[in-house]
């Protein structure tokens, strides 16, 4: 499910290698570590994202469970909404440079034709 909500494929959908684009005879090893790199950085990229997210939740919580003044507080309170817009903006970042990629792949497919 959440590959589903990540990658925006259907279930019916088939999976599909981004090797599948080219033919074998034209992609060589470089190419394929090309296109490996820059899917393994779109991923790790949204991670970070993800896990700045949680990181700030968790600072506001332990803000707000230390707080002595109240301006102390509302700082905490602010760190949780502002974690989960970041979480949030990293999905969204994620899915966009998804299909730009697969859109990529297509387009230099399609060239070489």
């Amino acid at each position: 499910m959440i590959k589903k909500f990540l990658y925006g494929q259907k279930d019916s959908a088939p999976v599909v290698s981004p090797y599948e684009r080219f033919d074998a005879d034209e992609l060589i090893l470089r190419d394929e570590l090309a296109i490996d790199r820059t899917l393994l950085a779109n991923e790790r990229t949204l991670l970070s994202y993800l896990r700045s997210g949680v990181a700030m939740m968790i600072t506001g919580l332990t803000i707000i469970h230390y707080a002595n003044k109240s301006w102390f507080m509302w700082a905490g309170v602010a760190c949780i909404p502002l974690g989960i817009v970041t979480g949030t903006f990293g999905i969204w970042r994620f899915r966009r440079m998804q299909r730009a990629i697969s859109r990529t792949l297509r387009w230099t497919h399609n060239v070489q034709e």
